[in-house]
């Protein structure tokens, strides 16, 4: 059952999986909390016993969508859940990140690396480094998102399905793919409108730079089949200090969809080979 929390006049809503460790999951564009709730059972038959905390970003699921695109910024999401971890007594956790949810789990890092004990991040990105490709990005950003509000949640979720990058989700199982449409269609149009225009690729900053002064333990998890990020990770991984990049064999941009096992297994080897505490 999905909790919620109001952080600064926004409702997020969230759930809690208890355990020992706490570690906080960060999904993707178009995802929700639900998303990493089999990654943690798998996770807990490993015998990882993690106190995952599983929100939905602003846009998404269960949480509010505000009227102000910039409430969904980078800087504001980062500090909504530096608010939330507050509300919930957690002073230092893991954070594991897929895609848009790893920009955000990168900047949380960046700007509380004192909370952070060790940072996952799942076909993630740094952002877009040259201002020009930046802001043509942006632009694209905007371009869709009024395309969405236009065209509604049914016409872009069959959109966003049909996407390049996810290619591979043709070998899903049809009770997976069901589910990963469900929990899509359970945010709206308007939601996904307003994620785009806050805290879009184009709307972040470029966080190459800091790159290099990350001190916590950094894994950097990719698909193998996936050749855009798995060549952006390697990058990522000579920047910053002790990282390690494991690419997944036979999984594309969503390794914990397409190979659930084998995320796990990498996710409890860098999670709960020590010991973590609260």
């Amino acid at each position: 059952m999905k909790r919620t929390a109001m952080i600064r006049g926004v409702r997020y809503a969230y759930q809690i999986i208890p355990g020992d460790q706490p570690c906080l999951f960060l999904h993707g564009f178009t995802g929700a909390g639900d998303v990493f709730v089999p990654v943690v059972e798998r996770l807990r038959a490993l015998g990882c016993q993690l106190f995952a905390i599983l929100p939905d970003l602003l846009g998404h699921g269960a949480s509010d969508v505000p009227v102000d695109a910039s409430r969904l910024s980078m800087d504001e999401t980062v500090r909504d859940l530096a608010l939330l971890l507050d509300q919930l007594a957690i002073s230092t956790c893991s954070v594991v990140g897929y895609s848009m949810g790893g920009r955000v789990a990168l900047a949380f890092a960046i700007t509380h690396p004192q909370r952070v004990q060790s940072l996952v991040l799942e076909s993630a990105s740094p952002g877009i480094a040259d201002p020009d490709e930046r802001e043509a990005r942006r632009r694209e950003d905007d371009r869709l998102a009024d395309e969405i509000e236009a065209r509604g949640l049914d016409w872009f979720v069959s959109e966003w399905e049909r996407r390049p990058i996810f290619a591979t989700h043709g070998a899903l199982p049809e009770e997976e793919k069901t589910r990963q449409r469900a929990i899509r269609q359970s945010g709206s149009a308007r939601g996904y409108a307003q994620s785009l225009r806050g805290l879009g690729t184009g709307r972040q900053p470029s966080y190459w730079d800091a790159l290099a002064g990350l001190t916590m333990p950094v894994a950097l998890i990719t698909g193998a089949l996936d050749s855009k990020f798995t060549r952006m990770a390697a990058d990522m991984q000579s920047r910053v200090p002790g990282a390690v990049h494991i690419a997944i064999d036979g999984a594309g941009h969503t390794p914990h969809l397409e190979q659930p096992d084998k995320f796990a297994a990498v996710l409890s080897n860098i999670l709960c080979s020590t010991g973590r505490a609260r």
